[in-house]
């Protein structure tokens, strides 16, 4: 009795045994069902492709023998995402290139046309990489991936030569950043066939030409910056085509005539900047159809036209600068309606007669500049909006310009007492403003576009 139980018990135990080992294989076989993913997970060819971009790009480390299989948990390196793809293999789906973590590039480094080769790459990075040698953008010859979603090559002092066309093949490209690199030429056409295009990046190269009609093609477009470039010729009127566009940024080119009737379409802009350019005349018809634009950008122009009263009535308007560009007559009173206003520029034009008494109820102002025009009367500020601006309050050269005595104590205006022949400081501002307009991109804007990159698109920036 006793030996049967024991045989009975052991007969138990090994088929427990046996259950436990067959069900920890199923287990074993459902989370890695290809033996081969550990080692060489990854595709022999897509592997050596891998190994080829980053010998052409860092010396950081032998990655060859460091890291041979690059994806596998525990044995990556930074800068470089993978997934499982439908095959059960590794894939390189995003590439970081440098500043620490991501790997650094060595001072031979060129640009490796073998990543449009990496099947399921979606985004690669590379910022302040080539700066020693040399190189442009170059596309392989034959085989290309059609997954890459984001393109960003930033900061770059050495990536010269022109846009290549080829990039109308990405057609699954969202994001597209050539910024800030040594670019030259003009811009293809063939980028604008990019239809699922959201941002486009061209700002801070030495770009020529036009900017073409063909831009009207890019219908999903979110944002849009050609700025610090050598544009030349009119904003084309395919612009108003851009229906869903909220950051459009041509200033610091050499663009002429006027600012296309079309631009009244894109009533979901938000950020708009002209400045520096050789844009004269009238303003669009329709103005008032933005009426989400918080922020006007246009100093250094040559408009030579009164200030606009249309843009009194775009209520959420945060910025408004249109320094330097000839406007002449009053400063419109309806300005004072803007509640949202934290910034107005208008240094520096011909503008006469009184600031307007609204002024000093902008509760959300902290800069406001109207130097160097023709103003007159009494400054209709009381104690507290001085002392709130501080500094960012410049009113200097404009000779009838005067502040109430009641006003001026321990006030630094450079400008005079009424009725006295003192100044309300005894420092009097330069000819240069004391209160120079901080570009709002690094500040304000931050914000703005880092809520908007996550909105609308789900992958960093």
């Amino acid at each position: 009795m006793c030996c049967s139980f024991s045989f009975f018990s052991l007969l138990l135990l090994i088929s427990f045994l046996l259950i436990s080992s067959v069900s920890t294989n199923q287990n074993a076989s459902k989370n890695h069902p290809d033996k081969k993913l550990f080692p060489g997970n990854m595709d022999p060819l897509e592997l050596e492709t891998l190994f080829k971009i980053m010998d052409s790009m860092s010396s950081d480390q032998n990655w060859r023998i460091l890291h041979p299989h690059p994806c596998n948990p525990g044995s990556s390196w930074l800068g470089i995402e993978c997934k499982t793809g439908i095959d059960n293999h590794f894939h390189v789906t995003r590439l970081d290139f440098g500043t620490p973590p991501n790997p650094t590039c060595k001072n031979t480094a060129t640009f490796p046309s073998e990543i449009f080769e990496l099947p399921n790459l979606e985004s690669i990075f590379i910022f302040q990489c080539f700066s020693h040698t040399q190189t442009a953008i170059s596309f392989p010859i034959e085989k290309m991936s059609s997954s890459l979603q984001q393109l960003s090559l930033r900061a770059n002092s050495a990536l010269i030569g022109s846009i290549p066309p080829q990039f109308s093949a990405l057609k699954s490209l969202h994001i597209l950043t050539l910024s800030q690199n040594r670019l030259t030429g003009r811009i293809p056409v063939e980028i604008f066939s990019l239809s699922s295009l959201l941002h486009l990046d061209l700002s801070y190269n030495t770009l020529t030409g036009v900017i073409p009609f063909q831009i009207g093609n890019l219908r999903s477009l979110l944002g849009l910056d050609l700025s610090y470039n050598r544009l030349t010729g009119p904003i084309p009127s395919a612009i108003g085509q851009l229906s869903v566009l909220q950051k459009l940024d041509f200033s610091s080119n050499s663009l002429t005539g006027t600012i296309p009737d079309s631009i009244q379409q894109l009533n979901s802009l938000i950020f708009l900047a002209l400045s520096t350019n050789k844009l004269r005349g009238r303003f669009p018809r329709g103005l008032t159809e933005l009426r989400n634009l918080q922020y006007f950008i246009m100093d250094d122009n040559p408009m030579f036209i009164p200030l606009p009263l249309e843009f009194g009535h775009l209520r959420k308007l945060q910025e408004l600068r249109l320094a330097n560009s000839g406007y002449y007559g009053t400063i419109p009173p309806i300005y004072s309606q803007l509640k949202n206003l934290s910034a107005l520029s208008l240094q520096n034009n011909r503008l006469m007669g009184i600031i307007p008494a609204g002024f000093g109820n902008l509760s959300h102002i902290y800069h406001l500049n109207l130097s160097r025009n023709f103003l007159s009367g009494v400054v209709p500020f009381n104690s507290s909006f001085l002392k709130r601006l501080g500094r960012n309050l410049d009113l200097s050269s404009n000779p009838g310009l005067c502040l109430s005595p009641s006003e001026a104590f321990g006030v630094n205006l450079g400008i005079d007492v009424c009725g006295s022949n003192k100044t309300a400081s005894s420092i009097r501002p330069s000819g240069t403003s004391e209160a120079p307009f901080q570009c709002p991109k690094p500040f304000t804007l931050i914000t703005f576009w880092v809520f908007l990159a996550l909105h609308h698109i789900g992958f960093s920036v």
